[in-house]
Order: structure tokens, then sequence, then C-alpha cells
């Protein structure tokens, strides 16, 4: 008997062989948490400092996001051509449809770049999902989200304390109501909580849980679909394939989806600091 096709080594994505298959009398090479890890392309792994796959793709999708606008942008025609266009669309449709719908033009107008930045920065991490060779969605590591939600915190405090001073900010914050009566230190600390601690927490896990189940999902089909490569199970095999594209359509969709969330909820927690509390 074979033993469970499972890598010795945790930190190869794809952990199993390539001559294992149903009815081999080896193990189904189910993804886990090693299809997360990688070894360090640069520096020691065991040390902080080292440079692996996940921080070259988000090094690379910063490149071609600012190489793009700027092959887009460095010579602006009255009438576009089609690189323009496409780059124009993008960010037009982020201003008008996310940013001037969620705090107005007026206010909105300042934030608009970092909200373009983010949503496309974003979406370009998860699209490395289903670009050959990369194969991994950088949003999949914690890390990378909550880094971006720590942006998007700071902010959205600093500007709620500047706009409304300690008095107005703590009450924005705690959505102090003096008609709550008897309840409103209950109903502050809840707000409180949630606002200062949950509001970001969740930012950052909505886009991070997404990109790594849809990413589990991915491999998950992809595995099978060779593992199944034997006899009868071939025909079990098709039906995993055709569940790899059905899932990389979907993740498609997805991709941009938590990318035009994540900015939407930024724009509304800006939109909050600078909003007059009642």
């Amino acid at each position: 008997m074979k033993e469970p096709a499972v890598s010795a080594d945790p930190t190869q994505v794809l952990a199993f062989e390539t001559d294992c298959h149903i009815f081999d009398g080896c193990g189904f090479p189910a993804p886990g948490l090693h299809s997360f890890l990688f070894k360090p392309l640069m520096g020691d792994g065991d040390s902080n400092l080292y440079f692996n796959k996940t921080m070259l793709l988000a090094l690379l999708g910063s490149v071609i996001i600012i190489g793009f606008f700027w092959a887009a942008f460095r010579k602006p025609k009255v009438v576009p051509g089609k690189l323009q266009m496409v780059a124009e669309s993008g960010y037009d449709f982020i201003r008008r449809g996310v940013v001037y719908e969620t705090i107005g033009k007026k206010e909105g107008e300042k934030y608009v770049p970092l909200v373009v930045s983010l949503f496309f920065f974003i979406w370009m991490m998860n699209v490395w999902s289903i670009v050959p060779v990369a194969q991994f969605p950088v949003t999949a590591i914690i890390s990378y989200p909550a880094v971006l939600a720590g942006i998007v915190y700071i902010l959205w405090v600093s500007l709620t304390f500047k706009r409304h001073g300690f008095v107005g900010a703590f009450k924005n914050f705690s959505g102090y109501d003096k008609s709550l009566g008897a309840v409103l230190p209950l109903a502050m600390g809840i707000e409180l909580l949630s606002n200062l601690i949950v509001r970001p927490f969740t930012h950052a896990v909505r886009l991070f849980a997404n990109m790594f189940a849809g990413h589990t999902l991915l491999l998950l089909f992809t595995i099978a679909s060779w593992y199944l490569l034997n006899g009868i199970g071939i025909a079990y095999a098709g039906v995993s394939f055709v569940m790899v594209l059905v899932m990389t359509a979907f993740e498609l969709f997805i991709q941009a989806l938590q990318a035009y969330v994540f900015v939407l909820l930024t724009c509304t927690f800006i939109q909050g600091a600078l909003a007059e509390h009642h």
C-alpha cells in the first residue's frame, strides 16, 4: 500500500504525487494549510528577513497596475485610444459609482485616488489566483488584507477626530444618544466595540476568507481531476474538470466583487467620519 500522497515538505503548494491516482492504493491528497505556505525565494524562512512567492506577486501586481495607468495616461488625448479608454472607464467607474455615490462629489473627490488605487491593487492581487504559474491569490494570506484594512482604519479614525474633535469623535464612535436613557452605557459600549474593534476586523477577514475559500475549492477540484484519472474514475475526472472551469469563472466574478466590496466599505467609513453626528 502506498502512503497517503502528502508531501514531506509542508511548504509545497500542490502537495501531491504526480503518479498518485485513485485505485492505486494512495489516499486523496486534499489541500490544506500547507497549500498556502511557500519556501522563501530569498532569505531565511526561520527569520523575519525573507522574500517569498506572495511578496513577489504583490510586487509584480503593483508594477503592473502602475505601469498600466502610466502607459494609459502618460500622453492623454482628447479622443482616447483603446488603452486610455479602458483606464478611464475603470477610473470613472470607481469615482462615480463608488466614491461619488457614497461620499458625494464635493467631499469625495480628494479620496478618489486612494479608493481607485485600493480597488485595482486588490483586484490584481485576487486575479493572480487564475493566472498560470502564479495560481495564488495574494489576499488569501491574512497579512495583506489586514494591512489594507489597517490603512483604512487609521484614515477613518483620524478623519473622525479631525472633523469632530475628541468629544464629537467619541459620540460618533459610540452612537451617543441621550434619549436611550438607562441603556445608554450598554449601547455605547456595544457601539464602541463594534466600531473600533469588530469593524476593522471584519473588513480584513471578509476579503481574506472569500479568497482563501475560493482558492481552496479551486485546488480541491484541480487535484481531484488529476487524482481521478485512472480506470472508471476518468468519467468522474471529467466532471471534476468541468467544476474547475465553473469555479474559475465564478472566481473571476468574486475577485472583482471582493475588491468592489472592500472599497465600498472604505467609502462608507469615510462618509461616516465626515458626517455630522445627530
